[in-house]
């Protein structure tokens, strides 16, 4: 499966738990860890943990075994590696804390692919 294929199957997976603000930076050129980043907030811990297992459940139906997950339980903050692809999943102030939108693409360069406000 692509990079690009694998990012389809994570965005369809985090868009079935209501995620915010999904965006998707390609960082090919810029690390060897991966070649895209998908970052999406939601709105607590518990649905934090709810769209990190979505991933997980889409990408293995997918045929793509996670190679690691971290951050599940604290639910802050859930990170799922799928190799071509990494997951990271925040609550919008800790998303806004640690400005990886900014960090790896820089407001010009990062890919919005569904952007919803998180309710308050």
């Amino acid at each position: 499966m692509t990079a690009e294929e694998l990012t389809q199957v994570v965005i369809h997976a985090l868009e079935d738990v209501k995620a915010v603000d999904i965006r998707v930076l390609d960082v090919r050129g810029m690390t060897g860890i991966t070649d895209v980043m998908v970052i999406a907030s939601g709105n607590s811990d518990r649905q934090i943990r709810a769209l990190a297992n979505s991933v997980i459940v889409k990408a293995k139906e997918s045929g793509v075994r996670p190679i690691g997950v971290e951050g599940e339980r604290e639910g802050q903050w859930a990170l799922v590696d799928l190799g071509d692809v990494v997951v990271h999943i925040m609550l919008p102030e800790t998303r806004e804390f640690y400005g990886l939108e900014r960090l790896w693409g820089g407001e010009d360069e990062v890919k919005v692919v569904r952007s919803i406000k998180a309710k308050r």
